[in-house]
């Protein structure tokens, strides 16, 4: 009988003891998705916070698209705000989307859209598309050793506006999903130099100075704009216009 009573004793402590454990247990439990709660109210709290770049919000104000809004599948580097760039000089800051006016960033949408049906590995990356007049103003002011007339071979003049600064031109290559990088074509962005004018490919291409191949990739890259209505221009590969100067001016106001 004793012994019965014994054993019903350490029953109960048992039982105490496990209640206790089981209340720690669920007062940890609680404290636990308490604390959960409260790291996510501050995630959120922080992501409700986060600012637009004084440039793009100059963008957005005058109306300007995100590239990437109208096709998630294209890429942006933006060259300017690295210094992986010719006036090795980080000229936009924060800014890294891509804005355009609205028809030629559906025009670049369309060439993606043209590029992927023929290459499904491929991308679209754009180094720059709309280039506020004040950046312009940066670029020409950086150069300023090199004599005006001269200087307009490396940057457009801001007295008369660049079509970036209208937010009707692009650069841009093609990025390889498969080998993670770029497509060869020849010179890397922003080279001044004969090899990078498509109107010397055939003269480069002569005297051993670019591949077949390296003219083809630039090929791949110029039919998919083309097809969706872009320019290419006689000195530069990497660059297209959605329309003329005098387009852009009578279509556009000046992003400041």
């Amino acid at each position: 009988m004793a012994k019965l009573k014994l054993i019903s004793g350490i029953s109960i402590v048992t039982l105490l003891i496990g209640a206790c454990t089981s209340q720690t247990q669920t007062e940890k439990t609680d404290t636990l998705k308490t604390d959960t709660i409260q790291i996510k109210k501050d995630t959120l709290a922080v992501v409700e916070t986060v600012k637009i770049p004084e440039l793009e919000q100059r963008m957005i104000n005058q109306g300007l698209v995100n590239v990437q809004t109208l096709d998630s599948t294209i890429m942006v580097e933006l060259k300017y705000s690295t210094t992986d760039n010719f006036v090795r000089s980080d000229v936009y800051g924060d800014l890294t989307r891509a804005y355009m006016q609205k028809k030629p960033a559906e025009m670049l949408a369309k060439a993606s859209k043209y590029l992927q049906s023929r290459h499904p590995e491929y991308r679209l990356l754009v180094y720059d598309s709309a280039r506020p007049l004040s950046v312009q103003h940066k670029l020409w002011a950086m150069l300023d050793t090199i004599p005006p007339a001269k200087r307009a071979d490396f940057v457009a003049n801001p007295a008369e506006g660049s079509i970036h600064n209208f937010g009707s031109a692009v650069d841009l290559t093609v990025f390889d999903t498969k080998s993670g990088k770029p497509l060869d074509m020849g010179t890397k962005y922003d080279y001044f130099g004969d090899l990078a004018y498509p109107i010397y490919e055939d003269e480069m291409l002569a005297e051993g100075k670019l591949t077949q191949k390296q003219i083809d990739n630039r090929l791949v890259l110029r039919n998919a704009m083309q097809k969706a209505g872009y320019m290419r221009i006689d000195s530069e590969w990497w660059h297209f216009n959605a329309i003329s100067r005098a387009k852009a001016k009578e279509l556009y106001k000046i992003i400041e």
